[in-house]
């Protein structure tokens, strides 16, 4: 890892994103590039040349003075950081700034949610990140003084479409010297699939991602839930995980994981943090 993208909004939720990019920077030698979007209005931009000269440089101005206050952080001290301010306002181009800026991870803030019937994360800045970006994003949603991916939860349904993700989550993991727990939870109904059944698609899916290659096998769990967000919440609980891991779709963004909003559940709800991997 080379370089790590934070986009942020000087909120206190950025300022937990930028303290965890901070930990990742120092434990892989690693620059940041700290990017915030003014978004300027149309009403802005189409003045004459003078006044939109003067606005966008007292924007400019402004931003700069908070980003003077924001990155003035013991914890940044050693770590190379680039600050950058563009005019974006679709949060899809974020993913063009982490390409020419060639970054291998992008961090971001997000309050997620406070209870189970309001849904903040979706639709949020963060959940588009999520959806348009090529590199893994790790969202944060709370304060981590000592961020660490020791124990890691990749979650998924083991079919031939998630062979990508998994390939760019165990080699981000690999690089931390992570445990990964690969998990499949196993639900009644309809969907229940005996212990054979599982083992089956297992094996194949790690056969192709692995060319035959069948040392992660012993990393599968398979954990019996009532449905699948519970299940990857309580076995991440279990063994104390420090993030979890899962796959995401970019045209419909997290909906498309475990063939419906389960991966929006998951982002949305889990206390822990989360990272994405685009299939």
């Amino acid at each position: 890892m080379k370089k790590i993208l934070v986009p942020v909004d000087f909120s206190e939720y950025s300022e937990y994103a930028l303290q965890v990019a901070a930990i990742l920077a120092k434990q892989q030698n690693a620059e940041i590039v700290v990017l915030h979007m003014l978004g300027l209005s149309e009403a802005v931009l189409t003045k004459n040349e003078g006044q939109e000269i003067n606005e966008a440089m007292y924007y400019m101005k402004l931003a700069e003075n908070r980003f003077s206050a924001f990155l003035d952080k013991e914890y940044l001290e050693g770590i190379k950081v680039t600050e950058t301010v563009q005019n974006y306002k679709i949060f899809s181009e974020i993913n063009e700034v982490a390409h020419e800026n060639d970054a291998d991870l992008i961090v971001m803030g997000s309050h997620g949610v406070s209870g189970l019937s309001e849904e903040v994360f979706i639709g949020s800045n963060t959940e588009k990140v999520v959806r348009t970006a090529d590199v893994p994003v790790l969202v944060i949603k709370n304060p981590v003084e000592d961020f660490t991916m020791k124990e890691v939860v990749f979650a998924c349904d083991f079919k031939i479409e998630n062979i990508r993700p998994y390939h760019n989550a165990i080699k981000l993991f690999n690089s931390f010297g992570a445990n990964v727990h690969l998990l499949y939870i196993n639900l009644p109904g309809e969907r229940f699939r005996s212990s054979g059944q599982i083992e089956e698609r297992v094996r194949e899916f790690l056969f192709k991602a692995d060319s035959g290659n069948m040392d992660m096998y012993n990393n599968v769990v398979y954990y019996n839930d009532y449905s699948v967000e519970s299940g990857v919440f309580n076995y991440s609980n279990k063994i104390e995980a420090d993030i979890i891991a899962i796959p995401t779709h970019g045209r419909r963004g997290l909906a498309h994981f475990f063939n419906g909003s389960i991966g929006e559940d998951i982002a949305n709800h889990a206390n822990k943090p989360v990272i994405t991997f685009k299939m």
